[in-house]
């Protein structure tokens, strides 16, 4: 390849770069989270973050309906027999959209810091609703915890990852043991759970908003909220807000590691200055790795919560 033409992919690289981050800049909260994940991902790629990291498999089914299909990122050089830590990774999308190949760069970036990482869909609002969302949650960790150990993971180290209404996925099956069990599995399996910007005690809802859509005619109200599952022996939590998040309040996260200290568990929170709703998941992509070091500090502590291998009592 000549000087010139060096020059110009990489002034064509710049454009289309710029005008994906205008579209991410431009596109409001719900793109970002929703479609524009599609940008960010394409911007990821862009600059180079696939480095260290490779797909493992695509499209692989956890269960039977055409959302129950799961993606899983590993380090570059993970061969199998590798035990690696695992980190089962939902999105968000206020439950109404989203779709696990926009998020590569949570893949990649996570799979980089040496994770296996699994990032599932489940089924989303108007065709499905509270509790189902959860229950495939709960299916995809415990496809996750039964088959792992043949693609470079530890089935004994798993930690939960979520963003928005995914972090509602995630420590709701932490927190409440119904959902693990009733996929089959054991709750106890959940080393930790790093929860970004999610909502955990958001009652009343907000008439015509996404939760109500997707939750709002569950009775009673409050089986529905993170927060009323507190208890001291849950699994670890790290729950990280920005300061100028309007779509999730900062007050969810506030409430719940409260609640959790009360009741004498461990949780952890992080409150990012300057930063907003997609702030806080965009900073896991190459680009916007400066807005805050949330990427290290969540892999800190996944990494702490799965470095230790837990011993079977014996029988």
């Amino acid at each position: 390849m000549t000087g010139r033409e060096a020059k110009g992919r990489r002034l064509i690289k710049f454009i289309i770069v710029a005008v994906l981050l205008l579209l991410l800049f431009g596109g409001g909260a719900k793109m970002v989270v929703a479609g524009g994940a599609k940008s960010l991902n394409m911007a990821d790629r862009l600059l180079g973050s696939d480095g260290g990291a490779r797909l493992l498999i695509g499209d692989q089914p956890y269960g039977n309906g055409p959302r129950q299909m799961l993606d899983i990122w590993v380090p570059e050089n993970a061969q199998a027999g590798d035990r690696l830590p695992v980190i089962i990774f939902f999105y968000g999308g206020g439950w109404d959209s989203g779709e696990r190949a926009s998020y590569g760069f949570a893949g990649r970036a996570l799979a980089q810091k040496g994770f296996v990482v699994v990032i599932p869909d489940y089924r989303l609002v108007p065709k499905a609703h509270w509790p189902d969302f959860l229950e495939d949650s709960a299916k995809a960790v415990a496809w996750t915890h039964e088959y792992i150990g043949g693609l470079a993971g530890d089935p004994d180290r798993i930690a939960l990852m979520g963003h928005s209404a995914g972090a509602y996925n995630a420590v709701m099956l932490a927190l409440d043991p119904q959902w693990l069990r009733g996929a089959g599995s054991d709750p106890s399996i959940i080393r930790g759970v790093a929860g970004l910007a999610g909502p955990y005690d958001f009652l009343p809802m907000e008439k015509g908003g996404s939760a109500d859509k997707a939750m709002g005619k569950v009775r009673p109200a409050e089986k529905t909220q993170p927060i009323g599952f507190a208890r001291g022996d849950a699994p670890p939590l790290w729950l990280a807000t920005g300061d100028e998040d309007t779509t999730v309040r900062p007050r969810n996260s506030q409430n719940l590691v409260a609640a959790i200290e009360k009741a004498g568990g461990a949780a952890t929170l992080r409150l990012y200055p300057q930063m907003g709703h997609t702030g806080i998941v965009m900073a896991l992509a190459a680009p916007f790795r400066s807005k805050g070091p949330v990427l290290d500090e969540a892999t800190d502590f996944l990494r702490g919560v799965t470095g230790r291998r837990v011993e079977q009592a014996a029988q």
